[in-house]
Order: structure tokens, then C-alpha cells, then sequence
């Protein structure tokens, strides 16, 4: 079929731009620790399912020790830690912002592997960073109306804390992935990993009756559900196939526009003020990220 790759990465920003209403509305309801668990406990049961039906097993218990640690360690940082940062920047500062904050990961990943896998700096990537933070900086400080946001600077650094906690799980990623192992045992491994540190978590603080005791609210229950499907499960399977059948630089800006996708519906679904310095700095910032993918 073609642009098979482009289809599945247009499809993946929906899914992604979908996945943070979703997060959003149940995170303001319940709270981000109960959606943070609720829909890796969701989305791990869906992909258990999906691996029993594609392999015959559960679980792919022949991936090696080495392997597990890699894409366990991703699941951790990348799951647990980093989308909980990020669902907590979805309920200080809502879908759109948090999302536009994501446009860092590219600019951490690069970062990332200048230093650790050796891949080089040149001076165009240098300057499309340059773009990217200039975009972000633009719709934050041309934000007039703060009050919307009384906790802003903390749903800032919130929202980079997670662009490096999803920065940080692709690099562990790539070194779990390698020897083309399947990216759905690959993934029911890390969401596992970021269910077991997340149960852990709650149970040792004494607060997992309580949070799953959140989920009793059935429209968040509901939403967390959806943003599970279309997170986790549905997104993450729609980018590998973007990123197998499309060039990597055009798949990466195609599933990079959640924040253009987001903007009409922060303004018509959560009554947000979106003036012309936050479409242009959000085009700003997706045009830095994208280059990256370029130069």
C-alpha cells in the first residue's frame, strides 16, 4: 500500500493528540497517579492478549537477561516516571502546552546520542534546536492570560520532565531492540516494567487501595480506557509501522503535529485562549523539531 508509513504516521498523532484530552479530562477528575496506573494496567492486559494472539505466549520469556534490562530500565523511565510527570503537566497546564513541551524530546534524544552513542552534533541540528526552544519560548512568554495557568512554571518543568523521561526510554530502547527483536514483545516488556515499579510504588507508600480505588469514577474510568487503546496500545503500534515503512524524518514531523492538532481543540473543548503567537510559535517549534530530522 502506498504511503502506508505517512498513513500510519498521520494516525499516530491523532492517536497521540486523542490519548492527551483523554488523560487530561480523567487526570483533572481522579488525579494523574490513578490515570498513570490505571492505563498501563489497561493497556498491559490488552497487549498480553495481543502477544498470546500473534506468538502463542504470554510473554516473551526468551528475550534474555541483557535485553530485559534494557527495555525494562526504557519501561521505567519512560512509563512510570516520565509519563507520570506528564500526566501531572496535563492537569497544571493542559493537553495542548504539555504536548508542545513534548516537541523537546527530539532535542534530548539528539543530545543523548551525541553523548552516548556517539552520533554527531553538527551546526544545522544546533540551530533547529535553537528553533525548537525558540517556538516554545514564544507561545509560553506570549501567553497573556497566566491565570488560566496558576501553576505554569510548574507545569513547564513538569512537561520537560517528560519529553527526557520519553528521550531517555527510546535511547534504553534501541539497545533492548537490537537484533530486530519484535516490537510488541518489546513493548508488553516495558509496559510491564512500568506496572511492576508503579504497583510497587504505590504499595510500599501505602496509597494503591486508594488509587485504584479512584477508578470507581466511571466517566475517568472510561476516558483512561480510551487513552490506553489509543496510547499505549493503538499509537505505539501505528509508530512502528510509520517508522519501518516511511522515511524516519518525515515519519518523525508527521507524528510530531499533536500540538497543531490540539490547538483548535483547546480552544473549542477546554474554552483555552489560542491567539496568533500560539499558532505561530507552535508551527515555530515543530519546524525546529522536524529539522533535526533533516539536517
Amino acid at each position: 500500500m502506498q504511503y502506508l508509513g505517512e498513513s500510519a504516521a498521520l494516525l499516530t498523532s491523532l492517536c497521540w493528540s486523542l490519548n492527551s484530552v483523554c488523560f487530561t479530562v480523567a487526570g483533572r477528575r481522579v488525579g494523574s497517579a490513578a490515570v498513570n496506573l490505571g492505563r498501563l494496567l489497561m493497556a498491559w492486559g490488552v497487549l498480553v492478549l495481543v502477544h498470546l494472539a500473534v506468538y502463542g505466549s504470554c510473554f516473551p520469556m526468551q528475550a534474555g537477561g541483557a535485553r530485559l534490562g534494557w527495555l525494562g530500565a526504557s519501561g521505567l523511565i519512560g512509563f512510570a516516571l516520565g509519563d507520570a510527570v506528564l500526566f501531572e503537566a496535563f492537569v497544571l497546564i493542559g493537553a495542548r502546552l504539555a504536548m508542545l513541551l513534548m516537541t523537546l524530546s527530539p532535542i534530548f534524544s539528539a543530545l543523548l546520542a551525541w553523548l552516548f552513542l556517539g552520533q554527531s552534533m553538527s551546526l544545522p541540528k544546533v540551530i533547529a534546536m535553537a528553533v525548537t526552544l525558540g517556538g516554545i519560548t514564544w507561545v509560553v512568554w506570549g501567553d497573556g492570560d497566566h491565570q488560566a495557568h496558576p501553576h505554569l512554571w510548574r507545569g513547564i518543568l513538569l512537561g520537560i520532565g517528560g519529553a527526557l523521561g520519553q528521550s531517555v526510554g527510546l535511547v534504553f530502547s534501541k539497545f533492548g531492540l537490537a537484533g530486530d527483536f519484535p516490537p510488541i514483545s518489546a513493548n508488553l516488556i516495558r509496559v510491564t516494567a512500568g506496572v511492576v515499579a508503579l504497583v510497587l510504588y504505590f504499595g510500599v507508600s501505602g496509597r494503591l487501595r486508594g488509587t485504584l480505588g479512584s477508578l470507581r469514577d466511571g466517566r475517568a474510568t472510561a476516558f483512561i480506557g480510551l487513552g490506553a487503546i489509543t496510547g499505549p496500545v493503538l499509537g505505539v503500534v501505528l509508530s512502528l509501522v510509520a517508522i519501518a515503512k516511511a522515511p524516519m524524518g518525515v515519519a518523525a514531523t508527521l507524528m510530531s503535529l499533536s500540538p497543531i492538532i490540539l490547538l483548535p481543540v483547546s480552544h473549542f473543548i477546554f474554552r483555552e485562549k489560542v491567539g496568533g503567537h500560539a499558532i505561530l510559535g507552535t508551527l515555530l517549534a515543530l519546524a525546529g523539531a522536524a529539522a533535526l530530522f533533516f539536517v
